[in-house]
């Protein structure tokens, strides 16, 4: 592996003048404005008999700007200015015109557009020329890289509580505030890169250089990130890399007129689950437009990283489909395995981690891919983090199949602690995937339809809701302590959002009554809602207090089935969790010098229980216990 991506490097290095001047692509490819007012168009399109470029700047005549054939399957034409403006006025719609080789003429979107829109009455999207008088400028540097990672997982169009696609604006002036709040140092973005399809949650890329347009523009983008570096928030894009959507008229697909272009032909270049198209690593232009992909997302709109969607489905011929994995390294290493996908991986974090070290990749993995999340130079992926994906699935197993009674202390304990030596991994309790429409939240599986009725303070607690709300917020502190060296949550979650996530589409009528996040709810002081949204609020400032992301892994002294209690001991705190559904302990000896409550999930303010005295201090007695000289004891 690491000889091919040696060799990729090397070639980069003698044929294209470097690294640096590769992945610069971006710049040249497409249809780019230049200093003197001019026009020049590059595309690379090797199953096209000529191309020409047609818009509102030409009366839309297919012919009248030929582009040259250059080698290698590649196409330019220069505009000169007219008059010392450009020939292509800013906001001008603009098609490429592909002359197939059956003769026919394929208009089509640049696969290098910076910004597509669509009309109302219109199914697929139009090019517009972006090019303003004045561009948005940056006014802050982005925060340095940091140590803890606690990720708020975020869509742009559902961050209101309004039914309707939301905006770049209200996500800049509503939401990062909240995310502020809350604790979170980190938004991680979807659905950013242009998708004709809403309700593919980003999944389905159409135009891989232009930010959405249905929030805004990219100046609204750009304001966005700005104003979250102003806060000291990192922002993450969910890069989709792993395939396209099969859309012609306003995708990749079929571009030049054949079935590949940049993707496998035949078989080989069709998802059978997804419905979309599948890249060609191995093509040299597909690499010069991914990895100019990445660079112009950190460069343009400072990015501060990426989180690569659909891993396993790039790192093996199978991807993934009905095959399962066991940690057996045969799975990792034979002809089953995309050499050339993970090669581009690793180019991608090579290219990344020396033009723009500050940055962080994060890897979408499912398999357990050994050394992914280590250094290219050790013959790893190069990624910072993947993502702890076995947890959430253990809590919704738990809680579906398992009596409170039937927890098994553990198996919790494994999960949660289960992961490769030297690999950072980000925990959570549940994302975007587990909030979909035919599954549901921890809080919905928890509380289900006395959330509709149940959560006001002004009825009293029942033992559903109060099961529900203490377990969401111990379920949510012993992953983010115990199961990672990063944590994320899915925007609403925080505070136990009810119902599902589903955008409008035929089968829901159109209707964007669960494509939205009511965070209304937390802010209605009758409502339970509340005590789960301070909960999570000040786990994450009890974190960004000690650090204990950023700390070795903990030492679990406690893992009791008969009591159901899980104790541990990481960043100089000891976290004490009681699962027993109904006994509580006064007197319980646990391993620890000195003791005094910072976090309680029992304090009123989260809507617990009020049965511990926050102003006691306790001290250890020279009494052994689990392989510890001193303990002492507690109420739990």
């Amino acid at each position: 592996r690491y000889s091919l991506f040696y060799n990729h490097l090397k070639n980069i290095e003698e044929s294209e003048g470097g690294l640096d001047k590769f992945t610069k692509s971006y710049k040249t490819f497409g249809v780019n404005q230049l200093a003197d007012g001019g026009i020049y168009c590059k595309e690379w399109a090797p199953g096209a008999e000529a191309v020409f470029l047609a818009g509102d700047f030409n009366g839309w005549n297919p012919f009248s700007h030929p582009y040259k054939k250059l080698e290698y399957g590649k196409w330019e034409l220069f505009m000169p200015p007219q008059d010392g403006c450009s020939p292509v006025p800013h906001g001008s719609k603009l098609k490429v015109v592909i002359r197939a080789q059956n003769g026919a003429l394929l208009y089509r979107i640049s696969p290098w557009a910076r910004y597509v829109v669509r009309e109302e009455d219109k199914v697929n999207y139009d090019w517009v020329h972006w090019n303003p008088p004045q561009s948005y400028i940056h006014k802050n540097p982005s925060p340095k890289r940091l140590k803890s990672l606690r990720i708020y997982e975020s869509h742009v169009g559902i961050a209101s509580p309004e039914g309707k696609v939301a905006s770049y604006k209200n996500f800049t002036y509503n939401v990062l505030p909240r995310i502020k709040d809350l604790g979170y140092n980190c938004v991680q973005l979807m659905a950013i890169m242009e998708h004709a399809y809403y309700a593919s949650f980003g999944y389905q890329v159409t135009s891989f250089f232009a930010a959405s347009s249905r929030y805004g523009t990219p100046d609204d983008l750009k304001e966005m990130i700005d104003v979250a570096h102003s806060m000291g928030i990192t922002v993450l894009l969910d890069v989709v890399h792993s395939h396209a959507s099969k859309n012609s008229e306003d995708g990749l697909n079929q571009f030049d007129g054949t079935d590949s272009c940049f993707f496998h032909s035949g078989y080989r270049g069709n998802h059978q689950l997804w419905d979309s198209r599948l890249f060609d690593y191995a093509n040299w232009e597909v690499l010069r437009f991914l990895l100019s992909n990445l660079r112009m997302w950190i460069e343009d709109y400072r990015f501060d990283g990426f989180r690569f969607d659909g891993v396993t489905s790039m790192l093996y011929h199978h991807h993934g489909i009905g095959t399962g994995f066991s940690g057996d390294y045969n799975e990792y290493f034979g002809l089953h395995v995309d050499e050339d996908a993970l090669c581009y991986l690793m180019l991608a974090n090579h290219m990344i981690n020396t033009l723009h070290p500050e940055c962080i990749t994060i890897a979408e993995d499912v398999s357990g891919m050994p050394a992914l999340c280590r250094p290219v130079a050790e013959g790893g992926g190069g990624f910072d983090y993947r993502l702890a994906m076995a947890i959430p699935d253990k809590w919704i197993q738990i809680i579906k199949e398992l009596k409170d009674e039937d927890w098994n202390m553990g198996n919790i304990v494994h999960t949660l602690t289960n992961r490769r030596c030297e690999e950072k991994y980000i925990a959570y309790a549940e994302s975007h995937d587990q909030a979909l429409v035919g599954d549901k939240t921890l809080a919905f599986h928890l509380m289900d339809a006395e959330m509709y009725t149940n959560m006001s303070v002004l009825i009293p607690l029942t033992p559903v809701i109060d099961r529900g709300i203490q377990l969401h917020k111990m379920i949510r502190l012993i992953t983010h302590a115990l199961g990672g060296e990063s944590y994320l949550n899915f925007m609403g979650n925080e505070f136990g959002h009810p119902e599902w996530l589903d955008f409008p589409r035929i089968g829901n009528n159109e209707s964007y009554h669960y494509a939205r996040r009511q965070f209304n709810l937390t802010e209605d002081d009758l409502l339970r809602y509340k005590f789960l949204n301070a909960f999570d609020r000040d786990m994450n400032k009890l974190e960004e207090r000690f650090g204990w992301l950023a700390s070795p892994q903990a030492y679990v002294s406690e893992k009791h089935e008969s009591n159901k209690v899980i104790a541990f001991e990481r960043a100089g705190l000891i976290f004490i969790f009681n699962f027993h559904p109904y006994q509580s302990y006064v007197d319980y000896r646990v391993v620890a010098f000195k003791y005094k409550i910072l976090l309680d999930s029992d304090a009123g303010e989260y809507g617990g229980h009020q049965r511990l005295d926050h102003n006691t201090e306790y001290f250890s007695e020279e009494y052994p216990h689990n392989y510890r000289p001193n303990s002492i004891m507690v109420s739990v």
